[in-house]
């Protein structure tokens, strides 16, 4: 009998080339760390290792403002409210739901805009006509780590006075090209996310990055409750902290950050050796690019290739190669976005079509050459 390629005795062999893998520091690393929590006797609320790690990640990416929290979709939901976004918030179809989530956690209206068929980041041009008396910002994906055109929405922005809050979540170590500075700079706010899937990871985990002191206090009392002392309560804010434990999982990921990137550099060029001159393949990262992290290695199947995306993921699937349609299907094909006006097929034609093509390849720096040598002849082999 064929077995099925979702079958539960796969799995095992299925972990070894998942779409990406938690990069782990040693073991005994992890556990000394672990002890100095414990022997401290402080678990949360700010404790040492927080302090250590918020302002060893600050130096590292270059900023002044950075304010840590349990995961990326509560930083972001606090982003919205620490700047009092009202009304519209113009985003993009193409990213993780938490994006647009984020929104409507916070009553706002998501208005969706086409992406760049190229970069797949939002597409600037498109950001003007979407804007009516009720829009009050703009949310934009660094989408697999390639910074948007963060110039052109800028200039939108300060034209029409919106915000601007960048969903970095996949962006962490970026620079942008044109200054040489990280990613994280631009726009009021933006967010990292530390999941265990992404580059930098603290298992759990994200931050918020932002312009000044004072917004900086705002996020900070949001986060904990709204509370600035004992018996102060200045605002209705949630529980977004993030505890010793995980602080103390940033600092050891931080201390070898630079190992990680350079084994996935390397990674990435393998498969662009390995998949140059297939028919009806377009890497997304077609040459070494110094403004991504390789957190994600895309391709585009076009009609070229014998078979189309999904028969390709199947594929692969059966082989024990664990690929990724990411994203698909687009936040606003969603029951609780499709009904609105700007999540229309018509309106979003570039997004469409790249949530119908775009599959993102195994990588992470344990893959092994032999390993990635597999995915590479599965793709060749058809």
């Amino acid at each position: 009998m064929k077995r099925d390629p979702l079958e539960a005795t796969q799995v095992a062999g299925l972990r070894t080339l998942y779409v990406t893998q938690p990069d782990l520091p040693p073991l005994e690393d992890f556990v000394a760390s672990l002890k100095e929590v414990w022997d401290n006797r402080i678990l949360t609320n700010g404790g040492p290792f927080h302090q250590r790690f918020e302002q060893a990640l600050a130096e590292t990416l270059g900023v002044e403002h950075l304010a840590l929290f349990a995961n990326g979709t509560l930083a972001l939901v606090t982003a919205l409210q620490a700047l009092r976004v009202t009304g519209e918030v113009i985003t993009t179809p193409y990213s993780f739901v938490a994006t647009a989530h984020s929104l409507l956690w916070n009553g706002i209206k998501p208005v969706f805009v086409d992406i760049d068929p190229v970069t797949l980041n939002m597409d600037p041009a498109r950001i003007e006509a979407a804007i009516t008396p009720q829009t009050t910002a703009i949310l934009p994906v660094h989408v697999y780590g390639r910074p948007c055109d963060v110039r052109a929405i800028q200039q939108i922005a300060d034209h029409y006075n919106l915000r601007v809050i960048y969903d970095g979540a996949h962006a962490f170590g970026v620079n942008t090209a044109h200054d040489g500075q990280s990613v994280m700079r631009h726009g009021d706010v933006s967010m990292m996310s530390f999941h265990a899937t992404k580059v930098f990871n603290t298992f759990e985990g994200g931050a918020l990055v932002c312009q000044d002191a004072k917004t900086k206090r705002r996020i900070d009392h949001l986060k904990n409750f709204g509370f600035v002392d004992e018996v102060t309560v200045v605002a209705p804010g949630i529980n977004g902290k993030m505890n010793e434990f995980t602080a103390a999982m940033g600092l050891l990921q931080l201390s070898r950050i630079e190992t990680v990137l350079a084994k996935r550099r390397a990674i990435a060029a393998r498969y662009r050796e390995g998949l140059a001159g297939v028919d009806g393949i377009r890497m997304v990262f077609d040459r070494d690019d110094a403004s991504t992290n390789y957190g994600y290695f895309p391709i585009l199947i076009g009609p070229e290739y014998p078979m189309d995306r999904d028969a390709l993921y199947w594929k692969l699937r059966a082989a024990d190669i664990y690929g990724r349609r990411y994203f698909f299907p687009l936040i606003s094909d969603f029951p609780m976005y499709r009904g609105m006006p700007s999540a229309a097929h018509a309106n979003l034609p570039s997004a469409v079509e790249a949530s119908k093509r775009v599959l993102c390849l195994p990588i992470y720096p344990d893959l092994s050459p032999d390993d990635q040598a597999r995915v590479i002849d599965a793709i060749r082999s058809h």
